[in-house]
């Protein structure tokens, strides 16, 4: 009897911000002869590559990258939208007879990579979104209307004590996150969490996920020296011209992100540059633990410590490949 195809592999390379998952990116996929798609919610827009550390035109020039740089800011854009455009990818890299198909491994089994450090986006794409009910315009209106009324802390207060287990996960600067958290807290007088652990869908592919750490206090220094160096490239600059374009009316949630909500700050004369530097750091440092929160809860990831040199990360990950591929 002939044994039926071997399934493709999609290998995930995750981590907390700032940890250094670009070069073993590009090496992966250098590696492999296979593209990166790319898992983060604001580098897929145009216009803010220093403030969302983008892969930069030389990296991008190395391997092909999908989903960076392809939405104007005024798009709306989301995990939902990411698990479609992701799959759809997917399935022509991992297509047999497509023409954007390459790979080398040892068996000819298409790989995929895909890399990044949202979690809803790498959630999506590996285990479908839950099915969250539709709001009602009414529960809607009143959220926005407290949301008007009492801000951010306003948000950030509801969402501690309606969900506080989503409220450890959650982007805390993010607020059409946090309004559709309380949404769905109120349409269904349970808790948005308790609605996002439906069954994983079925994917055609096997899934290797590899993670990236370093030591805490080691991780917040690297952040804190991006952020400077974002400074030093012009991020200021870059934030002032995207602003101006919205003069007048509400930012688009591609700005309502860490560093440009903290710019805003400066840019309407609230803060100082320094202060808003200070805050980019901490807001980021902030972010980086609640992706690693996130991440304990899921025991498939295998960990590798990234201050390894890059020919024993590629090593380690060549022998979870070979194990991921025995798997019948």
């Amino acid at each position: 009897m002939a044994q039926s195809p071997a399934l493709p592999i999609l290998l995930v390379l995750l981590g907390p911000t700032g940890v250094g998952k670009t070069e073993l990116s590009l090496r992966l996929a250098e590696e492999y002869g296979c593209p990166v798609l790319n898992a983060d919610s604001r580098q897929i827009y145009r216009d803010l590559p220093i403030g969302t550390a983008a892969p930069t035109a030389d990296e991008q020039a190395r391997v092909r990258h999908y989903f960076v740089g392809t939405h104007a800011l005024t798009q709306d854009y989301n995990a939902g939208l990411f698990e479609r455009d992701a799959l759809a990818v997917l399935t022509d890299l991992c297509n047999p007879v497509s023409e954007t198909r390459q790979t080398r491994h040892r068996d000819d089994r298409p790989i995929a990579l895909l890399s990044g450090g949202a979690m809803l986006y790498i959630d999506a794409v590996c285990n479908g979104l839950d099915d969250i009910p539709t709001v009602p315009e009414q529960v809607r209106a009143r959220v926005q209307d407290g949301y008007r009324r009492g801000g951010l802390p306003w948000l950030q207060e509801q969402v501690q004590t309606l969900d506080p287990a989503y409220w450890l996960q959650v982007d805390r600067n993010n607020p059409q996150r946090l309004m559709h958290c309380i949404e769905v807290c109120l349409l269904s007088g349970g808790t948005y969490s308790e609605l996002r652990t439906a069954s994983r869908r079925t994917r055609p592919f096997r899934i290797l996920k590899v993670g990236l750490t370093r030591p805490r206090e080691e991780l917040y220094e690297r952040i804190n020296r991006r952020c400077d160096l974002m400074m030093e490239r012009g991020l200021l600059r870059e934030a002032e011209q995207a602003f101006r374009r919205f003069e007048g009316q509400p930012l688009p949630n591609s700005l309502r992100t860490v560093a440009y909500n903290e710019i805003y700050r400066w840019y309407k004369g609230e803060w100082t540059v320094q202060q808003a530097l200070d805050m980019i750091k901490q807001n980021s440092r902030h972010y980086a633990k609640r992706q690693l929160t996130w991440w304990r809860r899921d025991n498939t990831i295998h960990w590798l410590d990234a201050k390894q040199d890059y020919e024993t990360q590629l090593d380690t990950i060549a022998h979870l490949l070979r194990d991921a591929g025995g798997m019948q």
